[in-house]
C-alpha cells in the first residue's frame, strides 16, 4: 500500500491553481475578444463613412463651399489606413500610409527637379494586406457602371489590442513561476529548520544514555573479565554505531566536511557490520573497481549505504540478494555505485515519487529515509535515481559522484 499524504494534498492544491488559472486565461481572451469585435466594427462604420464622404465629394462638384468644407472635415477627422482603387485594380486614392514610402525622389542629387513617382512593391503589400483582412466597401458612382473599392486595415489600436491578452498572460506566467519558486524556496526553507532543530535534539537526547552505555558497557567488562569477550565486542559496535548515528544528527543542517576516501572500503565496511544483523536468507555481494576514490564524509556516506541496504532487504520477502557494483567512468571522471534487489520492484509512475517526503510502501514508517538519502548525495555534489525497476523481479538504484582521481591525456609519439 503506497501513501504519501504530502503529495496527494499538493496535488489537490496544483490541480485548484492549475483551474483558476486557466479560467482567468480564459476570461481574459473572451472579453479581449468581445472588445476587438465591437472595435473592429466601429472602424468598419469609420470606414465606410470615410468612403461616402469621398464618394460625395467626387459625386458633387457643384454644391457650396460650405457644405463640400463640412465633408471635407467629416473624412478628414476620419484617420484609418485606406486604399481606392477603380473597376481595373489601379490605385487612386490612398490615406494614412507610411509617406516616406508613398512617394520617392527619381533624382536625389537635385530635389528641385527632381520627379516624384510611387513605391509599386509597398502599395501592393499594404493593398493584399488590406484585401487579405476585410472585404472591400464599394463606391458606386454616378457615373454609368462605374465603381471604386475602398480597402482598409486596422489601426494600431486594433492590432495592438488583438496581442495584447497574450502580453498580458505571459506576464502573469512569469510573474506565477517567480513567487511560486520564491515561496516554495521559503517554504524548504522552514521545513530546512525543523529538520535541523528535531535532528539536533535527537542527537542531544541520544547523547547521554550512549555514555551510560559506554560506562556499564566497561563497567560489564571488568566484572566479567571478558576482554576478548565476541558479545561484548559486538555490543561495543553496536555503541559505536549509536554514536556514529548520533553524530550525524548533529552534522544535520551545517556543511558538511568533505575528505577524500577510497569507495569501494568505505561501503565494504558497512557491508560486514549490516550483513550480519540481517537474515542470513539474504546474501550481500560487493563487487568492482576497488581504487576509486571521491570527496566524502564518511559518516553520511555511511547513513547513504545503510539507508539504501535497508530498503533493498526490506523489499525482499523471503530470501534474496543485495549486489553492489562500483565502478568508474573514466571519460566523465564520475563514479557509480549501482545498488541492486530481488525484491518486489519498483512501478515506472513512482520511480521519482520515492524520494518524496512522506512515500513509503510500508504499513508503518514516516518516508523518510530515501528523502534523506537524496539529501545527503546531494551534499556529496552527487545524483541518485532508479536506474531499472521491474515489478516482482527486483530494483537498480544508482549514485553518481565526481571521481577524485585525475588521468592525463597519453600522448602518442
Amino acid at each position: 500500500m503506497q501513501r504519501n499524504p504530502y503529495r496527494h494534498h499538493r496535488q489537490h492544491w496544483k490541480l485548484f491553481l492549475f483551474l483558476f488559472a486557466a479560467m482567468i486565461a480564459a476570461a481574459s481572451l473572451l472579453y479581449t475578444n468581445y472588445l476587438t469585435k465591437s472595435l473592429s466594427k466601429s472602424e468598419r462604420t469609420k470606414a465606410e463613412v470615410w468612403a461616402m464622404s469621398t464618394r460625395s465629394i467626387v459625386s458633387l462638384p457643384d454644391v457650396n463651399d460650405e457644405f463640400i468644407s463640412f465633408i471635407y472635415a467629416v473624412r478628414d477627422s476620419l484617420s484609418l489606413p485606406a486604399i481606392i482603387t477603380d473597376d481595373t485594380g489601379d490605385i487612386i486614392f490612398w490615406r494614412d500610409l507610411d509617406s516616406t514610402r508613398t512617394n520617392i525622389s527619381t533624382d536625389v542629387s537635385d530635389t528641385l527637379s527632381s520627379k516624384l513617382v510611387y513605391d509599386p512593391a509597398y502599395f501592393a503589400k499594404e493593398l493584399a494586406e488590406m484585401q487579405r483582412r476585410h472585404p472591400p466597401i464599394i463606391i458606386e458612382l454616378e457615373t454609368a457602371g462605374q465603381k471604386w473599392f475602398v480597402y482598409y486595415k486596422d489601426s494600431d489600436a486594433l492590432r495592438q489590442l488583438r496581442i495584447f491578452p497574450y502580453i498580458q498572460l505571459s506576464l502573469i506566467a512569469i510573474f506565477l513561476v517567480i513567487a511560486y519558486t520564491v515561496f516554495n524556496s521559503i517554504k524548504r526553507s522552514e521545513e530546512n529548520l525543523v529538520w535541523v532543530g528535531m535532528a539536533k535534539e535527537a542527537a542531544h537526547q541520544l547523547g547521554t544514555p550512549i555514555s551510560s552505555l559506554m560506562g556499564w558497557l566497561e563497567l560489564a567488562r571488568a566484572t566479567f573479565e571478558a576482554e576478548d569477550n565476541t558479545l561484548f565486542d559486538e555490543m561495543e559496535r553496536d555503541v559505536y554505531r549509536l554514536e556514529v548515528v548520533a553524530d550525524r544528527f548533529s552534522k544535520i543542517g551545517s556543511e558538511p566536511h568533505l575528505s577524500n576516501h577510497n569507495i569501494y572500503h568505505v561501503v565494504k565496511e558497512y557491508m560486514d557490520y549490516f550483513r550480519v544483523r540481517t537474515s542470513g536468507r539474504i546474501s550481500f555481494v560487493l563487487e568492482g573497481d576497488q581504487h576509486v576514490e571521491a570527496m566524502l564524509n564518511v559518516q553520511l556516506f555511511d547513513w547513504i549505504v545503510e539507508n539504501l541496504l535497508k530498503n533493498a532487504v526490506n523489499a525482499i520477502e523471503s530470501e534474496g540478494k543485495v549486489h553492489i557494483q562500483i565502478f568508474e567512468n573514466i571519460a566523465k571522471e564520475e563514479i557509480f555505485m549501482d545498488v541492486s534487489d530481488t525484491g518486489r520492484g519498483i512501478p515506472r509512475a513512482n520511480w521519482e515519487s520515492i524520494f518524496l517526503p512522506g512515500f513509503t510502501t510500508r504499513k508503518r514508517g514516516w518516508g523518510l529515509g530515501l528523502s534523506l538519502t537524496k539529501r545527503m548525495v546531494k551534499l556529496h555534489r552527487g545524483q541518485i535515481f532508479v536506474k531499472e525497476s521491474e515489478v516482482g523481479k527486483g530494483t537498480t538504484i544508482r549514485i553518481i559522484l565526481k571521481s577524485n582521481l585525475r588521468y592525463e591525456p597519453t600522448q602518442i609519439g
